[in-house]
């Protein structure tokens, strides 16, 4: 597709949505600019993952608009949506990989359904993804053998088997401890810096926050509170992010 490479891959403009005749979502507008990491954050319930589940279309909007590489999303047909969702990668906050069959075979699904490359070659860039995220010779386990981290880790690789120029993370650290999760945004640094993947993440982990965002949108009860760098947050004087931090952030959110 074209306009891959926008200054803004990711913007949201007045977007308001809900859940059957609850309103969730209430006018947010927030930009996610290239090759940068976005981190979106805010308290239990604030709307984290529902504004996620919108940009991907996996909900309705009520109203507003989401551009994704400049292309408005909610006025595209099907084909012309599955087209844009193919340069996407998303890693769920469960890793979503299917228990009944090996590392290999869940990173294989985006390459096998989107892709006519020999079977040979698949298996080529399995293993490339797997050395990235530092899980060489994993190829025949299954997600049980895993640790929790090294789940995450197998569900990235899956996540980037297409090299999608924009991720999508909802509480990548979310359960790992604090070993675990320094390693995942190691990782995660390095693909923005080696890769040049856009990023966005929801996350209400402040540790991690602090190590990987670019760029910060605070969400409270639905609404944008703030958007900027995670210092300018930390000194713009808003009541609810003061206590957020002070709080250490919260737990994931609807």
């Amino acid at each position: 597709m074209n306009n891959l490479h926008t200054d803004i891959p990711v913007e949201v403009v007045n977007l308001t949505s809900g859940y059957d005749d609850v309103k969730i979502l209430r006018n947010v507008s927030m930009r996610a600019p290239l090759n940068k990491i976005t981190v979106v954050l805010g308290s239990s319930g604030c709307g984290k993952t529902t504004l996620l589940k919108n940009i991907l279309r996996l909900y309705e909007p009520w109203s507003g608009s989401i551009k994704i590489f400049g292309r408005d999303i909610t006025h595209i047909d099907i084909e012309e949506l599955n087209d844009i969702l193919k340069n996407i990668g998303v890693l769920f906050q469960n890793g979503a990989l299917l228990n009944s069959i090996t590392v290999a075979e869940n990173i294989a699904i985006p390459l096998e359904q989107h892709t006519d490359i020999p079977e040979s070659i698949i298996n080529r860039l399995i293993s490339v993804k797997l050395k990235l995220v530092g899980l060489e010779g994993s190829e025949t386990k299954l997600p049980s053998e895993l640790s929790g981290g090294m789940r995450k880790r197998a569900a990235l690789a899956r996540a980037i088997a297409l090299d999608p120029p924009l991720l999508f993370c909802d509480e990548p650290s979310a359960g790992l401890d604090p070993v675990t999760s320094e390693s995942l945004d190691r990782l995660i640094l390095k693909m923005r810096d080696e890769l040049g993947m856009t990023m966005v993440i929801v996350s209400h982990e402040l540790v991690s926050i602090q190590r990987i965002a670019d760029r910060v949108v605070f969400l409270d009860r639905g609404e944008v509170l703030f958007e900027g760098s995670f210092k300018e947050a930390r000194t713009a004087g808003i009541k609810e992010i003061d206590e957020f931090l002070k709080k250490g952030g919260g737990v994931e959110s609807t």
